[in-house]
């Protein structure tokens, strides 16, 4: 069909120019068009190329006919002389009148439409045979690449009246092909299930409704392919390579099959390796950055870590373009390989300026304070990166960017471009949530964490539930110095139910005022200090038992504390809510100062660390110890200042606030002396992975309280396991468990599901 059209243009070509030649060459006086319907006459001239007053002959006339046909929009073209008058007669093709989709179920027409739009055919466009038959392959293409290989596409054309088409495509879908089996020929060392357990493609399986990973998809086996060599070369087989791949489908193209051919090679062990080039810093230095030495399996992952960590040991110097090359020497007789890095550092670049764009609320000098890279300086990647992370972690920011840019005519100076985007940081908060601990919760803020640009915090809150009313103002400058110690005010009113919190039935009101000073002794270390004052009305319930009675009759209904509070904790953590590295360790300590009516001292202990396992998992193990007592004329801790476990926060499957002592009508007391711990393996979700707002994990927990003159002993320990779920919501935390005690008593009060909405994280 392509040729006969194409010998028809050949054909009217030269029957045009035989017959411009025939009538000899002429000046033109007119040129009048014959045959529009839908294409304006401006058009035409517009590629017409000739105009009036030139002299045309053969030759003239046949690319004036070649440059119309080239347009597209006409079907025949042909040239005419009256008399002095040049006529171009033309046959327009057919415009697309409507186009339609029938048996589209799994895309959309509207998503059809908008491909076959970037392709050039859609209504009012001029209909082409060619690109109709192009559309038709790539629709074929589409339910290919959504494993739809059974997909059969029929397209018509139906005439229109006013020189128009109407254009119709049925598609019969088919069944989606499910990869029915991959196998690995040629592998000894390793098995299929460990080699195919790093896959993105996969046979069905339970998640493959969400994760898609059973459709064959060639990008996916090319990155599975890369995925397989990276397992091999990081064992230490250097010679192995993938020969062949082969992918067949059923007869009845529900079925994938895929076979991949490898040949594994032998293992390789490192004999020595050598550093070459400008090292700048000492040798020494360098080698206790190598992962991978005499006598290690070979690992092509360790190899490039090496490499990046010597880069990064030379960027912390100013050297940010160095170039790290790892040259490998291979003995295949003796199967062993020389390692040689040859460094390369470049010129040590210098920061001319540090720039900030973007911020136009909060002032330069807040952005400024948190920059570890200094002007003047050389640059460092390790300052730049931090600086990085401290701006992200301010919350004023959607996001922060950070680039360096070459200053011009300067090849050893840098300007480092600190580009944000500002997040609305002042909100009035209207808010319920649920909580099994404190059912119902309503709560009411207004907060500005960057208040009129400067950085500082202020809030206002009013919460409300079943268990507790709390009205609060704070203030905090976390510049009160140039050096960064902070300075926090607070002032609250808490009225506190504590039976429907599980515990012994007393009412306490308190008011307090308290300032705070943190100190920062490092990057990651910072010490706290605080002082309290607060006066608590004290009222024992209808139902109070003995124990409750006999504190009121000790402290009365009114008394006043004088609390001093200090604080050190380091943090590493990449964040504060679901962390996925890092470490938290937290020591704190309180104390009810002289002249208080109630003298008692509270120690804190905490520590969280996680540790990065196979396949994105991530062990997550946490301890916390508190205890208190009295002092002076005070005998033991005030039953207001006890400590408590279970619930969510705490030994999941056990009821708040309900592990430890009882009073005498067995109603949850506390005790002095908390002791809980917990291992969760945070799990990698194919439906939310790297997901910075959703964390499912297994978990272990333990834990219980102990009262005055009660010892610690492993063998009451309560212990629980199960699965837990936390969401950061846009309209606040959800946290939930299901959880089994798998060590309990009978008087424990034990709950199976646990769930939080809208509280704080």
């Amino acid at each position: 069909m392509v040729r006969l059209r194409i010998a028809l243009a050949a054909f009217l070509l030269c029957a045009a120019a035989r017959a411009a030649a025939d009538s000899g060459a002429f000046v033109v006086k007119d040129i009048r068009l014959e045959g529009l319907q839908r294409i304006t006459a401006g058009t035409v001239f517009n590629y017409l190329p000739v105009k009036v007053g030139d002299t045309v002959d053969g030759t003239r006339t046949a690319g004036a006919v070649r440059a119309l046909f080239k347009t597209g929009f006409f079907r025949d073209v042909r040239l005419d002389r009256d008399g002095e008058t040049l006529v171009v007669v033309v046959v327009e093709r057919p415009s697309i009148g409507s186009i339609e989709f029938t048996g589209n179920d799994a895309l959309k027409t509207e998503d059809l439409l908008s491909a076959l739009e970037q392709m050039g055919f859609a209504e009012g466009r001029v209909f082409n045979r060619s690109t109709f038959d192009l559309v038709k392959q790539e629709l074929h293409r589409t339910y290919f690449a959504e494993g739809k290989y059974g997909a059969q596409v029929a397209g018509s054309v139906t005439p229109l009246e006013r020189n128009r088409v109407a254009v119709k495509f049925e598609i019969s879908e088919g069944v989606v092909a499910k990869i029915r089996q991959i196998n690995i020929v040629g592998n000894v060392e390793f098995d299929d299930d460990e080699l195919l357990d790093d896959f993105e493609l996969d046979t069905t399986g339970f998640f493959s409704f969400i994760s898609r990973s059973d459709r064959y998809s060639k990008p996916k086996l090319a990155a599975d392919l890369e995925t397989l060599r990276s397992f091999y070369l990081d064992k230490g087989f250097i010679n192995f390579d993938v020969d062949s791949t082969q992918v067949s489908i059923s007869p009845d193209k529900k079925d994938v099959y895929i076979t991949i051919n490898i040949t594994e090679g032998g293992r390789y062990v490192v004999r020595d390796v050598y550093l070459q080039g400008a090292l700048i810093v000492p040798q020494e230095e360098l080698f206790a950055l190598v992962t991978v030495v005499q006598g290690d399996v070979f690992s092509r992952k360790r190899v490039t870590e090496t490499a990046r960590r010597i880069g990064n040991r030379l960027g912390n110097e100013g050297y940010s373009f160095v170039n790290v090359n790892a040259v490998p020497e291979v003995d295949d007789d003796a199967r062993t390989v020389d390692l040689t890095y040859f460094v390369d550092p470049g010129k040590r670049v210098y920061v001319r300026r540090v720039n900030f764009k973007g911020n136009a609320k909060t002032r330069d000098e807040v952005l400024r304070r948190e920059m570890r890279q200094m002007e003047s300086g050389w640059i460092s990647t390790e300052a730049v990166e931090r600086s990085r992370v401290r701006l992200n972690r301010l919350g004023f920011f959607e996001s922060v960017n950070v680039e360096t840019s070459a200053v011009p005519g300067a090849s050893d100076q840098v300007d480092v471009d600190v580009v944000v985007v500002e997040r609305p940081s002042g909100n009035l908060l209207l808010g319920a949530g649920y909580s099994d601990s404190q059912g119902t919760v309503f709560d009411i803020s207004i907060t500005e964490e960057n208040f009129l640009g400067s950085g500082n915090r202020l809030r206002a809150s009013f919460d409300t539930s079943r268990v507790s009313r709390d009205i609060s103002v704070s203030w905090l400058n976390p510049y009160w110095t140039v050096d960064g110690v902070s300075r926090g005010i607070d002032v609250y009113n808490r009225r506190t139910d504590a039976s429907d919190a599980n515990l012994a039935d007393y009412d306490l009101d308190q008011i307090g005022a308290g300032v705070t000073y943190g100190i920062p002794t490092s990057e990651f270390t910072r010490i706290n200090v605080g002082f309290n004052a607060e006066q608590t009305d004290f009222v024992a319930g209808p139902s109070a038992s003995r124990e409750v009675m006999d504190f009121e009759e000790d402290v009365g209904e009114e008394f006043i504390t004088l609390l001093a509070t200090a604080a050190w904790a380091k943090d590493s953590r990449d964040s504060r809510f679901l962390p996925t590295r890092g470490s938290l360790s937290r020591l704190s300590a309180e104390i009810a100062l002289p002249g208080s009516e109630l003298k008692y001292y509270k120690l804190f202990a905490r520590h969280q660390r996680l540790f990065p396992l196979a396949r994105e998992y991530v062990l997550l193990l946490e301890g916390e110890v508190g205890f208190g007592d009295g002092y002076g004329g005070t005998l033991e801790l005030p039953l207001t200042e006890n400590f408590f476990a279970g619930g969510l926060r705490s030994v999941r499957g056990f009821r708040a606030n309900t592990l430890g002592p009882v009073d005498s009508l067995d109603q949850p007391l506390g005790g002095n002396l908390k002791v809980v711990g917990t291992a969760e393996v945070i799990l990698p979700l194919p439906f939310a992975k790297n997901s910075n707002s959703f964390r499912m994990t297994v978990f272990l927990d333990s834990g219980y309280v102990y009262g005055p003159g009660e010892d610690f002993e492993f063998d009451t320990l309560r212990y629980s396991t199960g699965i837990a779920g936390v969401w950061l919501s846009p309209v606040g935390p959800l946290t939930m468990s299901f959880a089994k005690p798998l060590r309990s008593q009978p008087e424990d009060e034990t709950q199976t599901f646990q769930l939080t909405f809208g509280t704080s994280f």
